[in-house]
């Protein structure tokens, strides 16, 4: 699987942690089913934050809006509670209902007060449309590939065409699944910073990359209709306003390959912590959390910042090739990496001969 990095590109200046992805912050797992017969080609990806029952014992979470052109849920209770009480699930736009539906099955299955005795849960699930390279009215994620994709939830990740990111296309390119983490020290404590994207956004020939170069994929440049979805995972001392604020960064990270939020692409930032954790039922009436210094929160911004970019590059070096509806393709970025030296290099051969 190539990635960003094996292209000696460098996004950024802060190190990476021992993988280079979200699963970097201790607990966090992702797990991928991957569609792919005929003109579907779609899927799910679940983000389980931590293990454990998280309806009872909930995340410290919070929401960034980009542009809200997008189809989500549970994201209105995440911006008002600051919470997250269920695994993340990533799918396209007409599977969200089906892989809600999927996660409150699994809820009810640890909880079965749910919706009865306590309260009802909060599903989150975020979509991109994969329309192009998918037959999307087929409506073929089902609730059991959402159940499988937490249940193959570990702490090694595939990245590219698969999982949701199956069908996904990036600035011409193709797109898809794409991660990468950085470390913060406060006090002489290690953190970490991680990113998992859904990149499916971005006007084909508008990639700049890290270096200044600018891909070009030969294709149509069309109106910008794609989105992507970042989730940030940290264990960072943060409470929600300082994470609403991190979250905010990635925008950065989206914003320096060349993206300008066009008016139909939606693109949504959720970030939880790993640190203070919220009961759902408290046993005292008062709560103590800890926060980092907002003097010292440029640091988060920056790993925020970076991870975002290097996750987007990363999805698109480690896509392969789909054939999707209708015979629809979209190049591969790695071609274009891996071309680019060997005109280089015969151009100067024959400038030699000369």
């Amino acid at each position: 699987m190539a990635r960003i990095r094996h292209f000696a590109i460098t996004p950024g200046t802060m190190p990476p942690g021992p993988r280079n992805a979200i699963t970097d912050v201790p607990g966090v797992q992702v797990g991928h089913v991957t569609l792919s017969s005929g003109e579907v080609n779609t899927g799910v990806t679940a983000i389980v934050p931590q293990p454990g029952d998280l309806f009872q014992n909930k995340l410290t979470a919070a929401v960034e809006v980009i542009n809200g052109f997008g189809k989500s849920t549970g994201l209105v209770q995440v911006a008002e509670l600051g919470s997250l009480e269920t695994p993340i699930l990533l799918t396209n736009t007409f599977g969200v209902g089906t892989c809600a539906n999927a996660l409150i099955r699994h809820a009810i299955a640890q909880n079965p007060a749910i919706g009865r005795s306590v309260s009802t849960v909060n599903p989150v699930v975020c979509e991109c449309n994969d329309g192009v390279l998918s037959d999307i009215q087929a409506m073929a994620v089902t609730e059991a590939d959402a159940l499988q994709a937490i249940e193959a939830a570990g702490s090694e990740m595939a990245e590219g065409s698969v999982g949701a990111g199956r069908g996904m296309i990036t600035f011409g390119f193709k797109g898809g699944i794409g991660t990468a983490s950085r470390r913060v020290s406060l006090q002489g404590r290690k953190h970490m910073m991680g990113a998992l994207v859904l990149s499916n956004f971005g006007k084909a020939g508008d990639l700049v990359l890290p270096d200044g170069r600018r891909p070009d994929p030969r294709v149509p440049r069309e109106a910008e209709k794609g989105s992507i979805i970042v989730v940030l995972a940290t264990d960072l001392p943060v409470d929600q306003r300082q994470l609403s604020r991190i979250c905010r960064r990635a925008g950065a990270g989206i914003a320096r390959l060349g993206a300008y939020y066009g008016h139909g692409s939606g693109d949504i930032v959720l970030g939880f912590t790993t640190c203070n954790r919220i009961p759902q039922q408290p046993e005292t009436d008062v709560q103590t959390i800890e926060r980092m210094s907002d003097n010292r929160i440029d640091r988060a911004f920056r790993a925020a910042c970076e991870a975002t970019e290097e996750a987007i590059l990363n999805a698109m070096t480690a896509a392969t090739a789909v054939q999707g509806r209708g015979g629809a393709t979209r190049p591969l970025l790695v071609d274009w990496l891996r071309e680019l030296p060997d005109k280089q290099a015969s151009t100067a051969k024959g400038e030699n001969k000369k």
